[in-house]
């Protein structure tokens, strides 16, 4: 997936204009009007339209460097059975991190997060293999832990003094992991 902040840094760098860099997209969907729109869209983050690899085969070639310059890729692992803040701990510590430093961390952490982080950083790194990455230079740019509320299925309540009841709430979360290529 095409990276925004990389995007922006090497337009800076090369002091390459979005105008360029909208004559490179024209196709057959977009006008020079809808491709900078598109452009600064992406230096934002904002992904509409959703650029395709053809789109990012032309922004690299424009700013001359190569696809994988441009690309992070990304892994998650959805509704995983254990609450945000737990899960939250064990991804501060990887962010930032060459993947191999990190999946040493995740191996020697003693928490219950520390097994789910590392398979969703497994998919992110095989996703770059892939795409023939550099995976010996991979380093994590973001691992996001966001809550997904009540576990379907664990609405419970137990018993408590004088008829009271209290719930029992087992939460889930998101986890997201981003691989890039070190520079």
């Amino acid at each position: 997936m095409l990276s925004a902040g990389k995007l922006k840094e090497i337009c800076d760098e090369r002091n390459v204009t979005v105008d360029k860099l909208a004559d490179q997209l024209i196709r057959g969907r977009l006008d020079k009007k809808a491709a900078a729109a598109a452009v600064r869209n992406w230096q934002k983050g904002l992904f509409r339209p959703r650029p395709s690899r053809e789109d990012m085969s032309r922004l690299a070639a424009a700013l001359g460097v190569d696809v994988n310059d441009l690309s992070d890729w990304r892994s998650s692992y959805k509704y995983a059975p254990l609450s945000a803040r737990k899960a939250r701990l064990v991804a501060q510590l990887i962010v930032g991190r060459s993947v191999q430093d990190a999946m040493d961390i995740l191996k020697f952490t003693p928490k219950r997060a520390a097994s789910m982080v590392d398979k969703v950083l497994k998919a992110a790194v095989a996703d770059a293999d892939e795409q023939q990455a550099d995976v010996e230079n991979l380093r994590i740019s973001e691992a996001r832990v966001d809550d997904a509320g009540v576990r379907i299925g664990t609405k419970r309540w137990i018993p408590k003094d004088r008829g009271r009841a209290h719930p029992i709430r087992k939460t889930a979360c998101h986890i997201y992991v981003a691989v890039t290529q070190a520079q």
